[in-house]
């Protein structure tokens, strides 16, 4: 695989001659049917500089070549407002979420959200295209966001989650002091039947799978910083396995946690780490702690 700018080349290797074009695209690039039918469709597939059409079937050597860039409309009103980039190209776009600031809208034409923000700088940059999160985080948990600039990225980073290609790396400030320095906290969790948001740990619901290790302690105001990864991305999954060992986030009011200083759930998505998944190269993309938690951070001793 070659790719400059938004244009993608592949060789045809002989494990693939005489197979249509379809399979071969759906091996090499993991893309869907839908896609595939979408490229071919609007002539963005060529086979050997040709343009390539449904029927078609490639031979050893054979050279492909798919034009990534499309113009979309827009399901996003676009939204002036600061938006902190930590990466960007022309296949992703990763960028800092405030704390308050929801990732994206729950209704048509809403307003206010990571992805709004997101809409107008694609626009401020002529780029017409659809947003496209590939994760999102809760209102009051600040940090870094991935999202797909086509539909082929947007798959392809879709699968890389999945696989738990992509590693997530979160700070989070819990009250009281751990027992253990590093664990594993593996806990079911469901909807909570007496609360329309809250969760709960249930042995009926979705596996999950959070790993822990402390970085600090303020045994003055028993409060303990740890590192979290996720091996699964459910609904508030820190926050209520947290809770369920009983070191509930400080500020976390629907988990019972104390403000101590803070006015919101004290988590950061400080980190993110994985391979490019057209160019190669190895990311390691961080988010600045926001001034909330690096004030909560600083008498906490390492």
């Amino acid at each position: 695989m070659n790719i400059k700018g938004h244009m993608l080349s592949l060789k045809v290797n002989e494990h693939h001659n005489d197979t249509s074009l379809s399979h071969f695209l759906r091996k090499e690039v993991s893309a869907s049917k839908p896609i595939i039918h979408f490229w071919l469709k609007h002539q963005k597939v060529r086979l050997n500089q040709q343009p390539a059409y449904h029927a078609a079937k490639v031979s050893t050597g054979d050279n492909v070549t798919i034009d990534l860039f499309e113009f979309e409309t827009s399901n996003v009103t676009p939204e002036y407002g600061d938006l902190d980039i930590l990466f960007e190209d022309e296949h992703l776009l990763i960028v800092q979420k405030p704390a308050g600031r929801p990732t994206h809208p729950n209704e048509k034409g809403q307003t206010g959200t990571l992805a709004n923000l997101v809409a107008f700088h694609y626009q401020a940059n002529g780029e017409e295209k659809r947003v496209r999160h590939i994760h999102r985080l809760d209102q009051d948990t600040s940090g870094t966001v991935i999202f797909a600039k086509h539909r082929l990225a947007h798959a392809v980073l879709d699968q890389m989650l999945s696989k738990k290609m992509i590693n997530r790396t979160y700070l989070a400030i819990a009250e009281g002091v751990f027992k253990k320095k590093r664990g594993t906290i593996t806990a079911a969790i469901g909807r909570d039947k007496h609360h329309a948001v809250r969760r709960r740990i249930s042995p009926t619901g979705q596996k999950a799978i959070t790993h822990f290790q402390v970085m600090g302690v303020d045994k003055r105001r028993n409060i303990t910083a740890v590192q979290l990864q996720l091996d699964t991305g459910r609904t508030h999954q820190i926050r209520v396995h947290l809770r369920s060992i009983g070191h509930p986030l400080v500020g976390d009011s629907l988990y019972g946690g104390m403000s101590n200083g803070i006015t919101r759930c004290a988590l950061h998505a400080k980190k993110v780490a994985m391979k490019h998944p057209f160019t190669g190269e190895h990311l390691i993309i961080e988010a600045p702690l926001p001034s909330d938690m690096v004030k909560l951070m600083e008498p906490i001793k390492h």
